[in-house]
């Protein structure tokens, strides 16, 4: 279960970016390392990496650093990507096979109830030992079964020049009221600005976990504040009227008709963005790849306002659900291939560069650089100035098929096909079905 203290842990890393704090002295050392390409660099034993990537977006990063480590050490590193939106189908089908992967992600306690089996212990490696704080480890019992790999946040990204071409500025939006306002006023005048309010709210695979999962995480993320839990086992779907103005405000606003959202992919919501057919876009620090053709200057990042309480002063959200596990299963001499990668890849300056500058990552580890994503920095001076992020929830959302779900429900309501009843059974009794099913016995 994550912590109070976790996401206050997250909060000031993000604040400095690179918080070191005393970590356990006991870890053991890898069979070598090398800190740059001038190093001779060698590897012990026989072993191989196969790392199953859970992000595409950094496919073409993981294969040229898999590359570089294997040129510098001969140990050979394979890296397979799943398609956005199938790691968990894609990893059940790789872990049945031959020579599956040594080194996987569960994305927090719920993926981690079913993969526990095949992770590792951690706790006495040597990369345990470069994390910036134990919060970052995915634990059971005494045990590391995952420790997480990047921080990272989301909001309403936007156009800076369009904003201001439409006669605002980010002042103008400091709650939804303010957003409602500025997007209804845009969509009012799109022929005449020559563009929409938000982008299309895309519901294939590839778009629709923004909507199903981080969308979602508000309402229970204000959920649990007001409880003053960290998870439950029967979600009341006290905010649920707050998630219907929000997706309300983004299907009526928009590039697309509502009817359409079913067929609308996360490239075509980039491709809408990056040439300014809208102004706002929901997503991540993890899309500036994606959207930096605009210019660092025109970009900046709103919080997600659903009209909840007190939400002058709420932040951004950042967290993590990004936990590298090791297959215990693998070979001996795989396994210790596979920390000793680890470990290169967070203290090396080849494998360090990799992570924070060309895969734009916030890194919990003691490594960790100064970020060159701007998106990152606009998340940075939301703290320093006193916004409250939100913290991430999703890792206990009860199971894929509850998600799956959810997205059903809220793409036939957006094409009038269903309800908002339905997506609030789909949300509520949905929940406690999916908990009870995935915690039986």
């Amino acid at each position: 279960m994550l912590s109070k203290r976790f996401f206050a842990v997250l909060l000031s890393f993000m604040l400095v970016l690179g918080l070191a704090t005393a970590c356990d002295s006991n870890t053991s050392e890898p069979a070598a390392t090398a800190d740059s390409e001038t190093e001779d660099t060698t590897v012990s034993g026989d072993g191989t990496v196969f790392y199953l990537n859970f992000k595409p977006e950094q496919d073409a990063e993981w294969q040229a650093l898999a590359k570089k480590y294997t040129e510098l050490t001969g140990v050979k590193v394979d890296v397979i990507t799943a398609a956005s939106g199938q790691y968990e189908t894609t990893l059940k089908s790789e872990m049945a096979k031959r020579e599956p992967p040594t080194l996987f992600q569960v994305n927090g306690p719920v993926g981690l109830a079913s993969w526990q089996e095949y992770c590792y212990d951690l706790s006495g490696s040597a990369v345990y030992g470069e994390l910036s704080s134990n919060e970052f480890a995915l634990m059971s019992g005494s045990e590391v079964m995952g420790i997480a790999y990047v921080v990272e946040t989301y909001g309403i990204i936007y156009n800076k020049a369009l904003l201001e071409k439409a006669g605002y500025t980010q002042d103008d939006i400091k709650n939804f009221e303010d957003l409602k306002t500025v997007a209804e006023d845009i969509t009012a005048r799109s022929d005449e600005l020559g563009f929409s309010a938000f982008t299309s709210a895309g519901m294939d695979p590839s778009s629709d976990w923004r909507f199903k999962t981080h969308l979602a995480n508000i309402p229970i993320y204000y959920e649990y504040k007001a409880d003053g839990i960290g998870s439950t086992d029967a979600i009341k779907g006290t905010f649920l009227d707050n998630y219907k103005m929000i997706w309300d405000l983004y299907i009526n606003n928009s590039t697309t008709s509502p009817a359409l959202l079913g067929t609308k992919t996360g490239d075509d919501s980039v491709a809408e963005f990056v040439t300014e057919q809208a102004v706002f876009y929901q997503n991540g620090t993890w899309a500036y790849g994606d959207v930096s053709v605009l210019g660092d200057e025109n970009l900046g990042m709103l919080p997600i306002y659903i009209g909840a309480p007190g939400e002058e002063q709420q932040g951004l959200c950042t967290g993590t659900e990004n936990y590298w596990c090791v297959n215990k299963n693998a070979s001996p001499e795989d396994i210790q291939a596979t920390l000793d990668f680890l470990y290169w890849c967070v203290t090396s300056d080849e494998g360090v560069k990799a992570l924070c500058e060309d895969m734009g990552f916030v890194i919990p580890f003691k490594g960790n650089l100064p970020a060159a994503n701007p998106l990152v920095n606009i998340a940075n001076d939301y703290v320093a100035n006193g916004y409250k992020p939100v913290s991430w929830n999703f890792p206990t959302m009860p199971s894929e098929a509850w998600k799956n779900d959810l997205g059903s429900a809220l793409t036939a309501y957006a094409a009038d096909t269903g309800s908002w009843d339905d997506v609030v059974t789909a949300f509520v009794d949905g929940w406690a079905k999916e908990y009870a099913a995935v915690n039986a016995g």
